[in-house]
């Protein structure tokens, strides 16, 4: 069952799956789509696909391109409305304390806090608005924001590749019985491990990120 879900994922046209995961990231990457576009989620689904090296690199390029473009459209936005996003009813609902923190660290840390953002959800959303309303530099936030979205690509894109070939011989090893059994608690598990980070990343922010990587 997951080996055929697997091969039709990879049968698909390469064009389509690469273009809808940039797609989904450049959403999830622009102020206030984050809290909609399954972003990192889909690029999981999608990595399962990077069964060689050719589509891991197309795949890894056109998502670092898609997540920078996101993050700039994000920067343009916050420079074009400045504090006033932070009274929007979407960041009121969903994010004003990683709004807070992230334009309150942006103010000490800069470009640091640009890169390590791109790992904490909800913070990754909103920094790149919070970076263009605290006026830094364009010029110091792209080759953070850049470089955030190489790694993290990078990242997820070899956890998607693996636990696609880690399902794959699961399967082998099981029953269809116990392996729907594994599948509902790895569900299970990814819930409650994603409302974990977001917890995680609404109470820390990146500031204690960037404070631990300048020890």
């Amino acid at each position: 069952m997951v080996s055929e879900v697997l091969e039709w994922l990879q049968a698909l046209p390469q064009p389509a799956l690469v273009g809808a995961t940039g797609g989904l990231v450049f959403a999830e990457c622009t102020i206030g789509l984050g809290f909609i576009a399954p972003g990192e989620g889909g690029l999981l689904i999608a990595a399962t696909t990077a069964t060689s090296v050719p589509r891991f690199l197309v795949l890894w390029a056109v998502v670092t391109v898609c997540a920078a473009l996101g993050d700039s459209l994000g920067y343009y936005i916050g420079k074009r409305f400045g504090p006033r996003l932070r009274e929007t009813k979407l960041i009121q609902k969903y994010g004003v304390d990683a709004w807070d923190k992230a334009t309150g660290i942006l103010q000490r840390r800069g470009a640091w806090a640009v890169f390590f953002a791109r790992f904490l959800p909800v913070v990754r959303t909103l920094t790149p608005a919070a970076a263009g309303t605290s006026g830094l530099p364009y010029r110091k936030f792209l080759p953070a924001v850049a470089a955030g979205a190489m790694c993290w690509s990078a990242l997820h894109i070899g956890i998607g590749a693996a636990l696609g070939e880690a399902a794959k011989k699961i399967e082998g090893a099981m029953s269809t019985g116990g392996l729907i059994v594994v599948g509902v608690l790895a569900v299970v598990g990814v819930f409650f491990l994603l409302r974990w980070k977001k917890k995680k990343a609404l109470g820390a922010g990146p500031e204690k990120v960037t404070a631990d990587s300048s020890q």
